[in-house]
């Protein structure tokens, strides 16, 4: 299978976390320390059954699981506020990100980012890692009916971007990301994270395309 070229699209969709930037391993961590706070164990699945949720159905799950006193709301702001530091400081991109990023500008192609992550933990890192200026759309999961695995969050992003979903072409690092992509009916390419490496396999076999990187996806390019 020959991997879609990104200047055949008019639009490039990047997922945020472990495919914009290198982010996925901060998450457990602060889910063990904040169930810690209640008396309560992380359980090994917890990462995987809250995949691609909104942070609204994550805290919706929190609540009917873990039965945490807190409102959806409160968890939300409390998640903010510990992962903030680690976005503003800790998280970097990810290896060729700043180099496509360019490329897209100079091509003139819109770019958009679809995440199941805050807009207060997105804007930090966008402009922490001084990208900001390369992004056209932002939508999050929350602003829509349903997270990942359903396509709602990439049509949204299809419709601020003013185009038909062929014309977009979108990255992602975990299945439930890819599947909502695939729901939307565009074309999606996997990227290799160290968080889901147990997956490549399925990652694989569910995308158009497998990279390691984006500098080794520009090299690919060219020789397609």
């Amino acid at each position: 299978m020959t991997i879609p070229n990104y200047q055949q699209y008019q639009a490039i969709i990047f997922d945020l976390d472990g495919t914009l930037v290198d982010s996925m391993w901060l998450w457990k961590s602060i889910d063990v320390d904040f169930l810690k706070r209640f008396g309560l164990a992380c359980p090994d699945d917890l990462q995987k059954n809250i995949e691609g949720m909104s942070l609204q159905e994550t805290a919706k799950y929190f609540q009917n699981f873990f039965h945490i006193p807190m409102t959806k709301e409160q968890m939300i702001q409390c998640w903010n506020d510990m992962a903030y530091e680690k976005y503003r400081y800790e998280v970097t991109c990810k290896p060729g990100v700043k180099r496509f990023l360019q490329r897209l500008k100079k091509n003139q192609q819109k770019v958009a980012i679809a995440t199941s992550n805050s807009p207060q933990l997105v804007q930090t890192v966008l402009h922490a890692l001084q990208v900001e200026d390369y992004i056209d759309v932002i939508v999050t999961a929350d602003e829509v009916a349903h997270g990942k695995p359903f396509p709602d969050v990439y049509l949204e992003a299809a419709r601020r971007l003013e185009l038909d979903v062929s014309q977009c072409l979108v990255f992602e690092d975990i299945i439930p990301g890819i599947m909502a992509a695939k729901k939307a009916g565009m074309k999606v390419i996997a990227i290799e994270d160290e968080y889901s490496n147990n997956m490549k396999e399925e990652k694989k076999k569910e995308a158009c395309g497998y990279i390691v990187d984006y500098q080794d996806y520009l090299e690919q390019c060219e020789h397609i």
